[in-house]
């Protein structure tokens, strides 16, 4: 992973709280998804995939109207756009952060001017939620330990109110996530997995979870513990990835690549 001091925010309609567009000090161009977090969307007009994201995202905050929920992804977005005026340091190993079609984007930390994590940030003001893809930090926190540390500063603006919990309806709130739960369970069940094939290998560092769901003896835990180890150099790292040893390499390498490029 690399850090690269002197970034500053490209300011494009479409940056929200925990993805945006960023200019580096060599003047190259990157769009930023944060690690470990997940902001409400608020550009949906037109994307029905935004649209479901933000009822999951209500679902979560135990927020009943989706407007309210749409305009705190609003809020998100001021606020990280807010922090990130002055230049900032983005530490990155250019993993690809696949998630939305209209824009290709690499998973990032972002340490603001003042030197704090922009994604602790916006989960302590109850603007994120922890949720996402995690890895170990710059510092050497394991990603294990920093999803918990998100985790308790999630539990903490909770019980403060702040952001979006302000409109937490706290007794409906179990009920919320029962149907997020109940629809996520119907939709997977209703979804053929995706079969791996020897004539088009997966590239280990572009495959969304799904298809690497898709792979033999590699589940949704493994499938996003080979995500948080991006990049990989060659097919063989995937033996550091907890879960696969030599015998489940061994079975998944017809089905997989690495892009040399």
């Amino acid at each position: 992973m690399k850090a690269f001091t002197g970034c500053t925010l490209v300011d494009v309609r479409w940056n929200d709280g925990d993805s945006f567009r960023v200019r580096f000090p060599d003047g190259v161009e990157h769009t930023i998804r944060l690690y470990g977090v997940d902001c409400m969307e608020y550009h949906v007009e037109g994307y029905d995939s935004n649209a479901r994201r933000l009822r999951d995202q209500r679902r979560h905050f135990g927020i009943a109207d989706i407007l309210v929920a749409k305009s705190f992804g609003e809020s998100a977005a001021v606020r990280s756009k807010a922090l990130l005026a002055q230049p900032f340091v983005v530490h990155t190993a250019f993993a690809d952060g696949r998630g939305d079609a209209r824009h290709s984007r690499i998973y990032a930390f972002v340490t603001t001017a003042g030197g704090l994590d922009l994604s602790e940030l916006l989960v302590t003001e109850g603007l994120a939620r922890a949720f996402g893809v995690c890895r170990q930090r710059p510092d050497d926190t394991s990603a294990d330990e920093w999803k918990s540390r998100l985790a308790d500063l999630e539990l903490t603006a909770a019980k403060a109110g702040r952001g979006a919990w302000s409109r937490t309806d706290w007794s409906r709130l179990p009920e919320f996530r029962k149907e997020a739960r109940v629809e996520i369970a119907e939709v997977e069940q209703a979804r053929e997995k995706p079969q791996p094939s020897e004539d088009k290998p997966l590239d280990l560092n572009t495959a969304s979870r799904d298809e690497l769901m898709g792979l033999p003896g590699v589940g949704e835990k493994t499938a996003t513990r080979i995500i948080q180890a991006r990049p990989f150099q060659s097919i063989e790292e995937l033996q550091r990835i907890q879960g696969i040893g030599a015998d489940t390499l061994a079975r998944i390498r017809p089905f997989v690549m690495v892009d040399p490029r």
